[in-house]
């Protein structure tokens, strides 16, 4: 079989003439393109017969996924970004993917990464020069990194006097980091400090904001803002931001014969905050660089055991923990907790625990640990079962009438072993009822299963959601329970193999039209009824 390629690709800002003649190259050569959905439109023009999986916002680990399934099979496949793949873009996701498949380059797929400009550079390059000196990048998204240390980062680089770029400044949801943002930087840097707003750099609705740290928040600030905040020497001139890097220190800028000759530059007289000025010693000899060298070796080696003594007494300001999601509940049938259970999970969790109770009758569990497995083992331990949650089979059964209808237990018991918690494309529900009653709303799932006169009706894509909401087509009665865990586990297998990324089943059921033999039957056009109150 042919070896596959992933060319992780850096658009740019998105216009044709900011690509690289190797990004354009790179999209114009691969077999298919996986990417968000507004990137799949904004590199349009290049797409000629390669196979497109477009997905949504946040649903990066799906891609990066997809992109490795199908570069294993072969293909050459684009996984495109915009700006630089490497600048919270998806070439380090796309590696620890290959990682966790234990991808060797020699062996394994091809990888290029092929570099675009980021954000920092095209805003930059509008605003005119605010990164002429150092500078440095902060998301300000806390999805994947916390806040605690996001706020951390920008108290460093605002004490440091970076010139900042802010990625992801706000969303819909997330409206306070910009505020806390600016109170931080505030402590450090005048109110009129220049800050550039740019959104949608070199697209349609391109908007560039000039205004300062004091009133950066009375102009709109979304996803598609980069906030550029300028440094202490930053400055407004003509409607353009500056940087200056220096260059005034050293030289007489509207001079054509510059006053210093460079020799005479790096003299203390010349520039007072030079290294040489920080000597704790002065001295009367001339000043040389191969003077200053040697003494500043010498300070070196003498305060070495000084140095390693500070080093191993300063604190550590900040770790990152790994965090632990999982659900828990009492069983599968039972719904029932035990106050014993109640005080082991809040012991076993701690106080900083996050607990969620759902809709799904399961305690959704956020804890900050290093120990995941001893955690899994007390709550094992007390009765619990524990699940995974995100893009997995989900098994939902009723009580089974606190267990007075327990003819079907064995059979939910059963796919939950086989199939409980499985990796899918998206998050998929199966409803299980012990009798026809199906107080559980079984038919209302992905996969609805209702035991009734000693067998089991099957039902499948239903859609909770929307104004075209509905429940799932009957597609086979009176199964007996051998057949039933045998077919569930099949279709799950069928869904999880040939599942595009982020689609859900109903999705995927009418896309592929037969699932296990079942064919699909287009939900009849519901009947909108005027309300007898009106309104």
């Amino acid at each position: 079989m042919q070896r596959g390629k992933l060319l992780i690709i850096g658009f740019g800002p998105g216009s044709e003439k900011h690509m690289t003649f190797r990004a354009k190259e790179a999209i114009l050569e691969a077999d298919s393109i996986i990417g968000y959905s507004t990137y799949v439109d904004l590199i349009r023009p290049l797409i000629t017969t390669q196979e497109i999986v477009r997905t949504g916002m946040t649903e990066e680990v799906s891609r990066a996924q997809e992109a490795v399934r199908q570069a294993e099979t072969g293909k050459k496949v684009a996984v495109i970004s915009s700006g630089d793949s490497g600048v919270y873009g998806m070439a380090g996701l796309v590696y620890e993917v290959l990682i966790e498949k234990g991808w060797q380059e020699k062996a394994g797929v091809e990888v290029e990464i092929i570099p675009g400009i980021s954000a920092i550079n095209s805003c930059g390059s509008l605003l005119g020069a605010p990164i002429m000196h150092d500078a440095c990048t902060i998301s300000l998204s806390d999805h994947l990194t916390p806040w605690e240390l996001i706020k951390k980062r920008v108290d460093a680089a605002a004490q440091a006097d970076f010139a900042i770029a802010l990625y992801n400044p706000r969303s819909g949801k997330r409206t306070r980091q910009i505020v806390e943002t600016q109170k931080i930087l505030l402590k450090y840097r005048s109110p009129n400090t220049p800050v550039g707003l740019v959104k949608s750099a070199y697209r349609e609705r391109e908007q560039i904001i000039i205004t300062d740290l004091a009133h950066m928040l009375d102009h709109e600030i979304g996803m598609l803002t980069t906030v550029i905040i300028g440094n202490n020497s930053t400055f407004i001139y003509d409607g353009k931001m500056i940087t200056p890097r220096g260059y005034q220190r050293k030289y007489t800028l509207n001079e054509s014969k510059q006053r210093l000759k460079p020799h005479e530059r790096l003299k203390k007289e010349a520039e007072p905050w030079a290294l040489h000025g920080g000597l704790e010693e002065e001295t009367d000899r001339p000043f040389s660089l191969q003077g200053l060298a040697e003494e500043a070796l010498q300070k070196l080696n003498t305060g070495t055991e000084r140095l390693e003594s500070k080093v191993q007494q300063r604190n550590i300001v900040y770790q990152q923990e790994d965090i632990f999601e999982f659900a828990v509940s009492p069983g599968v049938a039972n719904k029932k907790l035990t106050p014993l259970q109640m005080v082991t999970l809040a012991e076993t969790v701690g106080d900083d625990a996050i607990l969620e109770y759902t809709p799904d009758h399961l305690i959704k569990v956020s804890v900050k640990t290093s120990s995941p497995n001893k955690i899994s083992e007390n709550l094992e331990s007390a009765g619990f079962l524990l699940l995974p949650i995100g893009d997995v089979v989900n098994i939902k059964a009723c009580d089974f009438c606190d267990g007075e209808k327990a003819d079907s237990i064995p059979q939910v018991v059963q796919l939950q072993q086989q199939i409980g918690g499985v990796a899918v494309p998206k998050q998929m529900n199966i409803g299980f009822n012990g009798c026809g009653m199906a107080c559980y709303s079984a038919p209302i799932n992905d996969i609805g299963i209702i035991y009734r006169k000693k067998g089991f009706d099957l039902f499948l894509g239903a859609k909770t959601t929307g104004r075209n909401a509905h429940v799932g087509q009957l597609v086979a009665e009176g199964l007996d329970g051998e057949k039933l865990v045998d077919l569930v586990v099949r279709i799950v297998e069928d869904y999880k193999n040939r599942g595009l990324p982020n689609e859900r089943f109903h999705k995927f059921f009418k896309r592929v039209q037969v699932v296990e033999g079942f064919h699909y039957k287009e939900v009849p056009e519901q009947v909108v009824v005027d309300m007898a109150c009106g309104d």
